[in-house]
């Protein structure tokens, strides 16, 4: 089963620095798989935290209804489950308790089985001046990659 959804969070590498990566599982009821599957789901404003018997939850992630589930439909910014294996859990809890560091989604995706699987990193936030860098790198790439490109032309 090839799937091409993929819901990225570009926000998300423009204001953290990203320090590691992880892929959760999310645990979906089935018109919340059936949405993110039309691809009516947004992860932009939602941010990962854990409750108080230390499992992971996502919130704040939007998952429009789906249209035909009339009487069974989810709401739409309800917390998520994310399920991970107990030592990146530990990991990942004792890395969040430190001062500066979050969970931020990156990537909502149906993997190979048809399951959605969303990629999660551990960051750190960035400061004003971090963004106002990576936004000088950009142009001057964008330059640099337009100066090349007309000097290969004049050839």
């Amino acid at each position: 089963m090839k799937s091409s959804v993929v819901i990225l969070n570009k926000r998300a590498r423009f204001e953290y620095e990203i320090l590691s990566v992880y892929t959760a599982g999310i645990v979906l009821t089935g018109s919340e798989i059936k949405s993110i599957r039309l691809r009516q789901a947004s992860i932009i404003e939602s941010f990962c935290e854990f409750n108080k018997s230390q499992e992971l939850f996502i919130i704040n992630m939007q998952i429009e209804p789906y249209q035909y589930a009339h009487n069974f439909s989810h709401k739409p910014k309800s917390a998520r489950k994310l399920l991970l294996n107990r030592k990146e859990l530990r990991v990942l809890h004792r890395k969040v308790i430190t001062k500066g560091n979050t969970i931020v989604p990156l990537k909502l995706f149906i993997n190979n089985r048809g399951l959605a699987k969303l990629d999660i990193a551990l960051a750190k936030g960035k400061k004003l001046h971090d963004k106002r860098q990576d936004i000088k790198e950009r142009e001057n790439k964008r330059n640099l990659d337009r100066i090349q490109k007309q000097h290969q032309s004049h050839r």
